[in-house]
Formats: structure tokens, C-alpha cells, sequence
């Protein structure tokens, strides 16, 4: 089923995989009383859902919810204890200096006025974040993040303290400039007035997720399509620089 929050990946009688939207929260957040949240539109399909791990608010992607509590505590565990493997995309601004790059930086959620999570070696609770680079594409390229921890905004913090801002972060980048066709094509001949950014939110993306179903024991992972405007983006970067994040090996 499809609705204007979420598509369906998977379901049964113990859990739910959606494919969430930019702009919704997972679950209730102390910080944020104002964007709508996945769990209680979810929740008129599939009734009472329990949270168990969280992406950005402004994030898109995969999403796991139990329906149960017992499998809520059995899926926290397995994020408490690093056996959830997840892989984001992100599009990131220009093009960094490595091929793979693993961060191990300390961070603490809410470190200043804007609620932003910062690197603290003394305070701060482990993150460990593993980066491979896909490709590049002109003024861009595409990064994969493994993250090893489950930190607020970690996929992000861990970049930003590396030289390396997602497009669009409008807490992390300081170049918050939407993706327009008219600045990556050479020939575009519409009206610059009335362009319509190819993306204008947070490039990032919760690809893929592998679990261990609770009940069966088996191992199983959840994909995620790329939303609509983040696919239009690498559909257009593919075919003006050549480079495609879903055609990797």
C-alpha cells in the first residue's frame, strides 16, 4: 500500500518495514512537537506500532517498527548490541580525498543552542561510522555510510568533522543550495524564474536495513527505493556525469 507518508516494504505479524518521506518523525520527539509522525499515520493501517530504532526527521528511507513489545525489546537489542547492519546514500558536496574512511569521534546529542549533536571526547558517547565513495558526478558525489552506532545525526556530524557536508543540511552544510537542473546541464534553456529544484531537502537516504526476524531467526533486509525526488536527481546526474549510485558492484 502507498500513502502520501510511506510505502510498504514488508509486513507480518510481528513487524513492519516502511519507506518513509522527508519530513516525518518516526516516533514522538521532545524537540520537535510540529512535523507529523510516520508512527500514528502508519498506525490506521497497521494499528498500535512500537518504535525501535530512528532516521532524521528530514531523512529518508527504511524504517522498521515491531507490533508487538516483545519483539520491540528483541529488536532494540540487536541495535544495542551493533547486529543491524544499515547503509545509507547520501549525496555530498564536491568530492572527498578518500576511497573508504572510518570515524570513530565521540558525540553528544543536543551540544548547542540548535539542538545539534557535537563531537565531545569527554562527555560524549562512542559513534563509529564506516564511509565508502561511490562515484562522482560534477559538483557532486555519491557516499555510502555504514554507521556502527545508532548516535542523533551521526551519519552527518561524522562527515562534517571529515570535510564533507550532505547537500541540503540545513543544520550541517553551509551551503544549503537546492540541486537545480539549470546548474548542473549546460544546455538548459527554461526559465530560472520558474524552475522547480530537482531536490530541496536533505539528501540522505536509509537504503537498505538487515535484521534477524525475532520470531523465525531468519536474517532478513529491507531496501528502500529512492523517494521520488532524490531519484530524480541521480537519474539526472547519471546522465549528464555517468556516475549511478544503484549501478555500483
Amino acid at each position: 500500500m502507498k500513502s502520501n507518508e510511506y510505502s510498504v516494504i514488508y509486513s507480518d505479524r510481528d513487524i513492519v518495514a516502511l519507506n518513509k518521506k522527508s519530513g516525518y518523525l518516526v516516533a514522538a520527539d521532545r524537540y520537535d512537537n510540529d512535523s507529523p509522525r510516520l508512527d500514528e499515520a502508519a498506525e490506521t493501517e497497521f494499528g498500535k506500532l512500537f518504535a525501535v530504532h530512528r532516521i532524521d526527521t528530514d531523512a529518508s528511507g527504511v524504517v522498521i517498527y515491531a507490533r508487538n513489545e516483545k519483539t520491540q525489546t528483541e529488536l532494540a537489542q540487536q541495535f544495542q548490541n551493533r547486529e543491524v547492519k544499515r547503509i545509507f546514500h547520501c549525496l555530498v558536496n564536491g568530492s572527498p580525498s578518500w576511497e573508504t574512511l572510518h570515524v570513530d569521534l565521540k558525540l553528544l546529542p543536543d551540544g548547542d543552542q540548535r539542538h545539534r549533536t557535537t563531537v565531545n571526547k569527554k562527555t560524549g558517547k562512542i559513534a563509529v561510522t564506516d564511509y565508502n565513495f561511490i562515484c562522482r558526478c560534477g559538483p557532486y558525489s555519491w557516499i555510502e555510510a555504514i554507521p556502527q552506532t545508532s548516535r542523533t545525526h551521526q551519519v552527518r556530524v561524522h562527515l562534517q568533522e571529515n570535510g564533507v557536508t550532505i547537500v541540503c543540511d540545513p543544520l550541517y552544510s553551509g551551503n544549503q543550495k537546492p540541486v537545480r537542473l539549470s546548474d548542473i546541464k549546460k544546455r538548459w534553456n527554461g526559465d530560472t524564474d520558474e524552475e522547480r529544484p530537482l531536490l530541496s531537502r536533505l539528501a540522505l537516504h536509509l537504503y537498505s536495513i538487515e535484521i534477524t526476524h525475532p520470531a523465525s531467526g531468519e536474517k532478513m533486509c529491507f531496501e528502500a527505493p529512492y523517494q521520488k525526488d532524490m531519484d530524480a536527481v541521480r537519474k539526472q546526474l547519471a546522465k549528464i556525469f555517468g556516475g549511478d549510485p544503484l549501478s555500483k558492484a
